[in-house]
């Protein structure tokens, strides 16, 4: 695989939120573990849930990093989103409706 490909990779791989809310981590984990939390959300909604594990941390950083943290991955597809009323809320789970349409086996 060239440099390319794996900037590629590396940039695009799929986002997985921890298994718990760590203190130490990046903001990207500590956002999709409250955003994982909420099933769906805003960014103002994001935050909101973040203060519950990280209390000491100032409100309009917590929204600062969450609004960053939301439209960075939205941008790029690797999460969710739906927008109603200027507002965008955001989602881990790329498929939201399931398939409605039925195979034929004799088409196979």
């Amino acid at each position: 695989m060239n440099k390319a490909d794996q900037s590629f990779n590396e940039e695009f791989k799929p986002v997985a939120p921890p298994d718990a809310f760590y203190a130490d981590a990046d903001w990207q984990d500590k956002v999709l573990y409250a955003l994982a939390q909420l099933g769906e959300g805003t960014a103002p909604d994001v935050a909101a849930k973040l203060t519950e594990y990280a209390p000491k941390e100032a409100p309009q950083n917590l929204h600062r990093q969450a609004e960053q943290v939301l439209t960075k991955l939205y941008d790029k597809g690797l999460i969710a989103g739906a927008e109603q009323d200027g507002e965008i809320t955001y989602s881990l789970s790329k498929i939201t409706t399931p398939n409605t349409g039925k195979t034929d086996p004799d088409l196979l």
